[in-house]
């Protein structure tokens, strides 16, 4: 089987971690680390010892952590719009598009044998708990120039376009996704965490399809 790679913004690292089996492991070892216990507990030096590594060589890739959590939640938009665009190929109707990209993006994800050096489990749940902490810094606009996000402003376009099929007259197509795809992981995790702050239930394990019809009905009512 033909494994795929996605092009990831070279300003993300230092070297391209999808280039090397070290660079694999990295990325590997990473998500289970930073997923098992959170970015804060979460160093170069422990890394390097769970891959029989150095911390010099992990600093060969990413010039601190905070750069690798960035390249990891960019990595998953990237992957997530690289599944929209296969699934929706061949559909004309808009609908069943938007359809389709809710889904993709609420529903919860499975390992993809297309890319083996990457928990997509583990990282939807890094995604879920540490993705807010990629852009609320005090560098957020220099990261932005450098086009740190673009994953996530295109992935937020395809989307949108797909709304203004549907309703060309609608204003805040961009507002409108945006603020779906952060509530796709924000309501997963008030439902586990701040439960008052949502009605989906997490004791009840349907947090993913709950949201797939709170969002699907929030931009079809929004936009109808």
């Amino acid at each position: 089987m033909a494994l795929l790679r996605l092009e990831m913004n070279e300003n993300l690292y230092l070297r391209d971690p999808q280039d090397t089996e070290l660079g694999r492991r990295i990325i590997r070892q990473s998500i289970c680390m930073i997923e098992e216990m959170g970015l804060e507990q979460f160093t170069f030096k422990k890394l390097s010892v769970a891959i029989d590594s150095t911390e010099a060589s992990i600093y060969r890739y990413f010039e601190n952590k905070h750069r690798l959590l960035v390249y990891l939640i960019a990595w998953y938009w990237n992957w997530l719009e690289y599944k929209i665009e296969y699934e929706t190929n061949n559909v004309k109707d808009p609908h069943e598009q938007l359809a389709i990209a809710v889904k993709l993006v609420t529903e919860k994800k499975g390992a993809d044998p297309m890319f083996p050096s990457v928990d997509e489990v583990a990282l939807q749940r890094i995604v879920i708990n540490e993705s807010d902490k990629t852009y609320h810094t005090k560098q957020v606009d220099d990261d932005n120039k450098e086009g740190l996000f673009r994953g996530f402003k295109s992935l937020c376009k395809r989307i949108a376009v797909i709304i203004k099929e549907i309703n060309p007259d609608y204003a805040y197509a961009h507002a409108l996704v945006s603020t779906m795809l952060e509530a796709s992981h924000q309501q997963v995790f008030f439902a586990e965490h701040l439960p008052s702050l949502t009605e989906h239930k997490a004791s009840e394990g349907k947090i993913h399809a709950q949201n797939n019809v709170f969002l699907l009905q929030l931009i079809e009512k929004t936009i109808s």
